[in-house]
């Protein structure tokens, strides 16, 4: 049987068809053929940037420390600098970093091309273990500062005083700047340099580490004292967005003075009513503290308040006077000088720097008269009693006795060599 010439058409549209599709199915079949299931696309690596924030592997690198008297033109004066200048690098820079402010002593890096023109493309001042300076010089002059990543680690300190709280840290291999901290912490409630054989502390914080090495002290998470026979604690908490230390009844460690106003210097002579003058070879009474301590020292003050004095007095040399209140006023006799600002009417914060420790006025050496006045008597500073300030919010204690009870617990942990243990 013979078809017709329009079926004839229709069945070789049909077979084309099938053909196309065929076609279509071993071609899909190759591809998927090279496309095995085992082997893996091919990753691409991305450069990572170093510390200081830049890729550097393709870049030649040298390292040296700034030497006494250098200048950023002595330091790049062996380098290719492509069409600049240090002095317009300098002068490109100002905005961010003086470049006159380089210090002998402190690390930099030069990271140049890795070919025949061996060109400088970028500078790195590291102002400190922690801060730099990048001058990146590829194209124009672009500077910026950065921080490295600072790692940060949890650790404990506790010791046993023998001589004092430095040789104590020194001794369990702590950093003086943890020294500085409990001092600054317990100013309060601790005179630092009347501590006692016997006494001992506990502390829970935090130690700053860059490219492994420690570069400082972070937070204090917790402290403990026993200093004559009493317990201090210093519990961190927040309050009104302020990071403070209270004791365990929830009163602030933060009073109204501190309890020196230099730090870590020897009491001389103490308060009495009757003592040997050494300049005018009599008894008379002597209504003060004396620090000794080298002649600079700076004198702070150690509480709020208005200069009502700043002057000099033919026994008290030069001297300030504070009122904090209509209670209490303090004087600072015998500086070498006064610090800049301090005058009268001048107000001061707790904690400022009024002058500095010299031998004015009847003095046989450097140091410091500290004197104390409640309602205009003196009274001996070491033994003023001041109530505490700034108590944990009512609305906020349950969150303070939660914070308390794991510091405690922390601290509870803790072991203090060479103590023995309580009967």
């Amino acid at each position: 049987m013979k078809l017709g010439k329009k079926s004839t058409i229709i069945f070789r549209i049909i077979y084309l068809a099938i053909f196309i599709t065929l076609v279509i199915v071993l071609l899909q079949g190759i591809i998927d053929s090279g496309n095995e299931p085992n082997e893996k696309p091919v990753e691409v690596v991305e450069p990572v940037p170093n510390q200081f924030g830049f890729v550097d592997d393709s870049l030649n690198k040298y390292t040296d420390i700034v030497k006494r008297n250098e200048t950023l033109s002595d330091i790049l004066e062996p380098f290719n600098l492509n069409n600049t200048s240090a002095l317009e690098i300098a002068l490109g820079s100002r905005d961010t970093f003086d470049v006159r402010k380089m210090r002998a002593g402190k690390l930099y890096h030069i990271f140049t091309s890795n070919d025949s023109l061996n060109s400088v493309e970028y500078f790195v001042y590291e102002k400190d273990p922690v801060n730099f300076v990048v001058f990146d010089l590829r194209d124009s002059i672009r500077v910026y500062e950065g921080k490295k990543v600072v790692d940060v680690r949890e650790t404990t300190k506790s010791a046993l005083i023998k001589t004092s709280l430095y040789d104590a840290l020194m001794e369990s291999n702590a950093s003086i700047e943890l020294a500085i901290r409990l001092s600054q912490i317990y100013a309060w409630q601790i005179d630092f340099y009347r501590l006692q054989k016997g006494d001992y502390f506990k502390v829970i914080y935090e130690e700053e580490y860059v490219d492994s090495q420690m570069v400082g002290i972070g937070k204090v998470l917790g402290a403990y004292f026993h200093h004559n026979s009493k317990e201090y604690f210093a519990i961190p908490f927040v309050q009104d967005s302020v990071y403070e230390f209270f004791d365990e009844n929830g009163n602030s460690l933060q009073k109204e003075f501190l309890k020196t106003p230099i730090e870590f210097a020897r009491i001389s002579s103490r308060f009495s009513s009757r003592r040997y003058h050494p300049v005018l070879h009599i008894y008379r009474p002597h209504y003060g503290i004396d620090y000794a301590a080298p002649t600079g020292t700076p004198i702070r003050t150690v509480g709020d308040g208005i200069v009502t004095a700043a002057a000099y007095g033919k026994g008290n040399g030069r001297y300030v006077k504070i009122r904090h209140n209509s209670v209490y006023t303090t004087m600072y006799l015998h500086m070498s000088r006064f610090a800049k600002g301090i005058k009268k009417g001048a107000k001061v914060k707790q904690g400022q720097v009024i002058g500095y420790v010299g031998s004015t006025g009847l003095a046989t050496g450097p140091h410091l008269d500290f004197r104390f006045y409640v309602n205009g008597s003196p009274v001996d500073p070491l033994k003023v009693e001041i109530p505490p300030s700034h108590p944990v919010k009512d609305e906020l204690r349950n969150d303070f006795e939660k914070k308390k009870k794991l510091v405690l617990d922390e601290l509870e942990k803790i072991q203090v060599e060479g103590l023995n243990p309580p009967a």
